[in-house]
């Protein structure tokens, strides 16, 4: 049990963020899909993109170390071989979700096993849609892991979803690419589209109209080659540092700037942050560029529903900031947060509470009010990485003296967390 390094509150420097996780999953999968040798540089070399790489490799993939570039043997849509033993995903939900699609277009039985934490989460939520395509799923600890899926030749579906969950849609999309069938998707409101981008970068024809997204049938896919960009949800932690300090100018370097990945930028600005985005260009279509973040006074803002899917993996640290804003932050319709890797909005809000901030939970979100006095504790992280990197930030600040009892959790996103914030602090 460790404190965060304490800052003297000037923050200065450049960093690259580790390569975007979902993209990372996602380039990995397509790869492996794809007629054709791929190639991958940047990739984020995490436990959970090593967990999507490892069960890959048990369906039959050439798959190379993960490194600077790596290298991946595709097979085709409908090419993957059945498994001789269980499908280890770790701490994995993306791993579990988008491959239980892939596994259920193709005549193949697998088990899917994780750790403990991953073992809790729901996956009702996925299997649904694809039963109602035709594929059978066994649970046998109420709707989580360890969870037997019985793949076959699917049946075409459009899918109303009553959440938006970038998860859900996109294993159905995946579950209609491999089984060569259309499949269309209806969200309440917009979640995350990096496969629809992908699956058109690699020549899919994907139609949009609104909040829903179809895919026609698709008989291959062309070899990817990508260089995965920064992850905009490692980013936001530097990006709050500079918003929280009081001296800071960071430039955070070839960010994935996807509108449906920025919703917490557009959040700090509003709560007073400078930040600007520079060097915009277009990689594999998404937008990636550069993003500076300097000191601004902060103000409480209100978080509503249509919001949250932009910024779902981010709230841990938007209450953190919340912390050192003037006023009350409230945050609702964010459900979703209590089948993270923890329950995010109890550990959030118990754990600014055990510092000495005041926060109220309520179903949906959370309420944060502001204070400038310092925040002193131990934080209980519950194995979720963002949480440790959460409070991490908010006890880099001067005054402030937060424990964090397993550091070690940040690695599942962003392995080099700790000396990055070491780097740009001291």
């Amino acid at each position: 049990m460790t404190a965060a390094p304490a800052s003297h509150g000037t923050v200065r420097g450049t960093i690259r963020v580790p390569g975007d996780k979902s993209l990372s999953h996602r380039a990995l999968i397509f790869a492996a899909l794809g007629n054709g040798t791929a190639r991958i540089r940047d990739i984020l070399r995490s436990a959970d993109v090593q967990s999507t790489a490892h069960v890959l490799r048990t369906l039959g993939v050439d798959i190379d170390p993960l490194g600077d570039v790596v290298t991946v043997k595709g097979r085709g849509v409908r090419g993957l071989v059945p498994p001789t033993e269980p499908l280890q995903c770790g701490n994995s939900g993306t791993t579990t979700r988008l491959m239980s699609g892939v596994v259920a277009g193709h005549p193949m039985i697998a088990r899917f096993e994780g750790d403990a934490s991953l073992s809790r989460r729901p996956m009702r939520r996925v299997a649904d849609p694809l039963t109602k395509m035709g594929a059978t799923f066994t649970f046998e600890n109420g709707e989580g892991l360890p969870m037997t899926v019985h793949g076959r030749d699917l049946q075409p579906i459009q899918w109303t979803s009553a959440a938006a969950s970038a998860q859900i849609k996109s294993a159905i999309l995946l579950a209609g690419l491999v089984a060569q069938v259309p499949v269309s998707v209806t969200e309440p409101e917009r979640s995350r589209d990096h496969t629809e981008r992908l699956l058109s970068a690699l020549g899919a024809e994907v139609i949009v109209d609104g909040f829903t997204v179809s895919l026609p049938v698709v008989h291959k896919l062309a070899p990817i080659d990508v260089t995965v960009p920064g992850d905009p949800s490692s980013a936001a932690f530097f990006a709050a540092l500079a918003a929280l300090s009081s001296d800071a100018e960071l430039r955070l370097t070839g960010v994935c700037l996807n509108p449906t990945r920025t919703g917490f930028f557009d959040a700090i600005q509003r709560m007073g942050a400078r930040l600007q985005y520079e060097e915009v260009e277009n990689r594999a279509g998404e937008p990636v560029g550069t993003v500076v973040v300097s000191t601004g006074s902060l103000r409480a803002i209100e978080i509503g529903e249509a919001e949250v899917p932009s910024l779902v993996d981010e709230i841990p640290m938007l209450a953190c900031l919340a912390t050192r804003a003037h006023g009350e932050t409230v945050v609702r319709g964010a459900a979703e947060l209590r089948v993270k890797e923890s329950d995010r909005i109890a550990a959030v809000v118990s754990n600014l509470r055990a510092i000495g901030a005041t926060a109220e939970e309520h179903p949906d979100g959370m309420t944060v009010t502001g204070t400038d006095v310092p925040l002193r504790g131990r934080v209980t992280t519950h194995g979720d990485h963002r949480i440790a990197m959460a409070f991490g930030v908010l006890g880099a600040l001067p005054g402030n003296e937060i424990e964090i009892d397993d550091r070690d959790c940040a690695s599942v996103s962003y392995p080099e967390f700790w000396n990055d914030l070491a780097r740009v602090t001291s």
